[in-house]
């Protein structure tokens, strides 16, 4: 094998907010960054219709139209946005070496992670076809939309318990979908959401379909215990089953948490190994929004700016 091996100063690893902004700061310092864009090039603001809450667009955006707006940021300021997804990584010495789409070799100096996380979905066929219609994984994002109407919610963790609070400040009621007699949040949350009264927990009960041909218009549900099944009319349905972070290419060779997200060093992007750094929902299980993803990608490009000063 006598092909010269491609060396890359700052290798950035998914193209969503994060990734992006690292890019835009990494280019603009000199870096010449690389980015691979991962199998969801935008990441998850790419199934996202409307943003409102992203500050300097007074109108809203649609996601996919935000996404391209970053990229072409990043990319007149000279970073390479290339297709394909990082299948393997080997951090046991720097430069780190990378496998892309399975094939292509590379070498990195530094590596920014920004590959993000997915939703978990219920699986069934109307919840991908009303998707971005009614149908969101994020009340924080979405609610808005739905403000004096009623929905329904999914799910018994923390994250159910919040967004149902959250939907129950906007929205005229919240039926909450749990699927056994009890939740998982914990107890605190629990009490927020027994005590408030526009919130209605259907115990027991799992969502057969979501109703509506161009937008939601109502969700069949069925009690488990019992069999028996009726229509709940919502104008949006809700799911709050949990997030999996996009990160198992990197399983075994970076510090993660129980549930696979990127634990980096307290107010910093900093792994546990010198020369990478996790920004956006990759490591953010708390926020997960485009404005705090965005946010730490400008830190991982500083980290990693002031990382490679300091090795010259």
């Amino acid at each position: 094998m006598n092909q010269e091996i491609e060396r890359i100063k700052v290798l950035i690893v998914g193209s969503g907010p994060a990734g992006y902004t690292a890019a835009i700061y990494a280019s603009r310092a000199g870096l010449t960054p690389v980015m691979y864009t991962g199998v969801q090039p935008g990441g998850q603001l790419t199934i996202t219709n409307d943003v409102e809450n992203y500050p300097g667009y007074p109108d809203g955006v649609m996601g996919p139209q935000m996404m391209e707006d970053f990229k072409k940021q990043a990319e007149r300021f000279g970073t390479q946005v290339r297709y394909g997804v990082v299948t393997q990584v080997d951090l046991s010495e720097r430069p780190f070496k990378v496998t892309v789409d399975e094939s292509k070799p590379l070498i990195a100096d530094t590596i920014i992670i920004s590959t993000g996380a997915s939703a978990k979905w219920l699986g069934i066929e109307s919840e991908t076809r009303l998707n971005g219609k009614g149908v969101s994984a994020c009340a924080v994002c979405d609610g808005f939309f739905f403000r004096g109407k009623e929905v329904a919610i999914v799910g018994g963790g923390d994250t159910a318990c919040e967004e149902a609070s959250y939907l129950a400040n906007i929205c005229k009621k919240v039926y909450m979908l749990v699927r056994r007699d009890e939740l998982r949040a914990s107890q605190i949350m629990q009490n927020r959401v027994m005590k408030n009264d526009k919130i209605e927990i259907l115990w027991n009960h799992e969502t057969e379909e979501i109703l509506g041909e161009e937008e939601v218009t109502g969700v069949r549900v069925k009690n488990n215990q019992t069999g028996e099944e009726k229509v709940l009319d919502v104008e949006a349905f809700f799911v709050a089953i949990g997030h999996e972070p996009n990160t198992s290419v990197f399983a075994g060779m970076v510090d993660m948490d129980a549930n696979g997200y990127i634990q980096t060093v307290p107010g910093s992007t900093h792994t546990n190994i010198p020369g990478v750094f996790a920004s956006g929902d990759a490591q953010d299980h708390e926020y997960r929004q485009a404005v705090t993803a965005a946010g730490t990608g400008c830190m991982a490009a500083l980290d990693a700016e002031r990382f490679l000063a300091a090795q010259e």
